[in-house]
């Protein structure tokens, strides 16, 4: 896998109404992304049911290995036009982008994409070809690390108060607020988020129009390894730190014995962060060698919360304790190895050590299944 892609959504309806007249559609597949965009004609019910119609029909021969091609034939013939304003009673772009990076873009009346690496846009080669009697726009590129597209309504174009579009808005002003708000630590989500929130702003917070952006950050991929807890046998300890220096990306350790033993293996020590100290976890250890070394239960519990809980990038990072570290890690991941050391802890002083030791391997299982369920490649093994 070339690149990884992170894709943020973001939507108002329209003042007064109880839908959007915009819809979005994503498809994951072995070996692409695909992102479908449509605005229905103009607004409320009947405009979701169009943009809807428009999105799910796109997503559905897209998931079912229709060729582009085929795809934009059935959707151009499937749009009636409106024949007293001459338009389209839906628009729409469809996106799809391979693992390998090879992009392919096509445009069919709604605003044109912005597309851009870190903070400067670029404009690649568009062409134009009639499909069904209807013209379209298409683009054909490879991305890669740091580029990012922009896809929205016109409703976004349109932003101003009254239902009167700021004349100082457009095209090229929104370009330059993209450009400027780009930072590679903002998830897609948090700027699509952003460039929404301004146009809500605009329109006095009582849109005139639907909004819908659509934000595709591309970046290579990141992977984590992570050992959590001792191996059952002690002459294993060598085997798993090797592993665990081996594997790829970054290297995460979980549990204050874990730690010692890795150190002891490297034949180094690990030193206390005094930075991290918190009323919610323990601190947080510093090896060389290793990104992040953690407490093991309760820092999982906490860090198992912060993804669960969408907690937003940017205020994790705000924080030095291992649990926000660590859910920061994760959430950033796209692949990541976790080595399960399952050796009873007998640092701790309790009488019922199973029971907290099952309850340790359940959170390691519900924390794996989110993962998974977050679109994360995760395989797991035990010593």
């Amino acid at each position: 896998m070339k690149i990884c892609l992170d894709i943020g959504v973001a939507q108002l309806k329209k003042y007064g109404e109880e839908l959007c007249g915009d819809s979005v559609e994503i498809v994951r597949t072995d070996d692409a992304h695909l992102v479908v965009v449509s605005d229905g004609l103009g607004s409320g019910v009947k405009a979701n049911i169009l943009s809807r119609l428009t999105t799910k029909t796109a997503a559905t021969m897209l998931r079912m290995g229709g060729h582009i091609d085929e795809v934009i034939d059935t959707v151009a013939r499937t749009l009636p036009i409106d024949k007293t304003i001459n338009e389209a009673y839906s628009t729409f772009s469809i996106l799809q982008i391979q693992n390998n990076g090879k992009l392919y873009l096509v445009e069919y009346d709604n605003p044109r994409v912005f597309i851009g690496n870190r903070q400067t846009m670029f404009t690649p080669r568009r062409e134009e070809r009639v499909i069904a009697g209807k013209k379209i726009g298409e683009y054909e590129f490879e991305v890669d690390d740091q580029d990012w597209l922009v896809i929205t309504s016109d409703g976004v174009l349109n932003a101003g108060l009254n239902g009167h579009m700021n004349v100082a808005w457009g095209w090229d002003r929104i370009g330059s607020f993209i450009e400027d708000s780009y930072s590679e630590d903002k998830s897609a989500s948090e700027w699509a988020d952003e460039i929404a929130g301004l146009c809500n702003t605009l329109y006095g917070e009582k849109p005139g129009d639907d909004v819908t952006v659509v934000a595709v950050k591309v970046r290579r991929p990141v992977h984590v390894t992570m050992l959590i807890g001792p191996p059952q046998r002690k002459e294993d300890d060598k085997l798993v730190v090797r592993k665990l220096m081996e594997g790829p990306g970054a290297k995460v350790v979980c549990g204050g014995t874990t730690g010692d033993i890795v150190a002891r293996v490297l034949g180094r020590k690990v030193f206390v962060d005094v930075e991290s100290v918190s009323d919610e976890v323990p601190p947080v250890g510093m090896l060389p060698g290793i990104d992040l070394v953690t407490e093991g239960a309760v820092t999982l519990v906490r860090t198992l919360e912060h993804i669960k809980a969408r907690t937003r990038l940017r205020e994790l990072r705000s924080r030095k304790d291992g649990a926000s570290r660590l859910a920061v890690l994760l959430r950033r991941c796209d692949s990541l190895h976790i080595m399960v050391g399952t050796a009873a802890n007998n640092a701790l002083q309790c009488d019922d050590v199973p029971a907290i030791y099952a309850y340790k391997h359940h959170v390691i299982r519900d924390l794996i299944n989110t993962l998974r369920n977050m679109g994360k490649q995760v395989t797991e093994e035990y010593f």
